[in-house]
């Protein structure tokens, strides 16, 4: 019965929300689109010619935008779930977590990339501190991958939540990275916890 009145909730949530109603209007995926144009709108992120890999990609929006606005892009998708094919992307259906996955996504790129972004999340236990932690994880991990990957002037952008690990992972950020910001796009939901990490430049 609890389960079938949050299903509902939910329901009643997206068809008021207008970024829900927007991104079906500009054939995107999902609304999470509007919170990566956002970033890119404040903080100038992608040019022409880049080489971006996108970590957590399904549903694909956020491929789709760069797809559509980066000329001659060079851009690897991937997700642990299968994702319908989107132009100018190259899609690696796999677990980011398994080093082998890493090493596929790393092969595809004869240098060094541009822009790693990563929309990644954990499956909710409904229990926002745990889910924050883990989605924490994800981010470190991705942001470790990006030290690896990323070309001197590169940048990093993950999503992260307010919680035990939100000072760990900006912290990390400080360490790898010259230039470390905290955005909360407008886009994102007033209730959530989530926020967005934008590194640049490789110490």
């Amino acid at each position: 019965m609890k389960k079938n009145k949050i299903s509902k909730n939910w329901i009643n949530k997206q068809k008021k929300d207008i970024y829900v109603r927007k991104s079906k209007i500009d054939g995107y995926r999902a609304r999470s689109v509007y919170k990566l144009i956002e970033i890119n709108e404040k903080f100038k992120i992608f040019k022409n010619g880049m080489s971006i890999i996108d970590l957590g990609a399904s549903p694909g929006s956020w491929s789709q935008y760069i797809s559509k606005s980066v000329k001659n892009v060079r851009l690897v998708s991937n997700d642990i779930k299968q994702m319908e094919k989107i132009d100018n992307s190259v899609q690696i259906q796999g677990d980011f977590t398994e080093l082998d996955c890493q090493k596929r996504i790393k092969g595809l790129f004869k240098s060094k990339v541009d822009v790693v972004i990563s929309d990644m999340a954990v499956n909710t236990t409904g229990i926002k501190d745990i889910d924050a932690i883990h989605t924490g994880e994800l981010a470190i991990q991705a942001m470790n991958f990006s030290k690896i990957t990323l070309a001197d002037q590169g940048v990093f952008i993950s999503k992260i939540f307010l919680g035990s690990s939100f000072n760990d992972i900006v912290t990390l950020g400080k360490k790898i990275f010259k230039n470390v910001k905290i955005f909360k796009p407008k886009s994102s939901r007033k209730e959530s916890k989530e926020s967005f990490i934008i590194c640049k430049n490789l110490r």
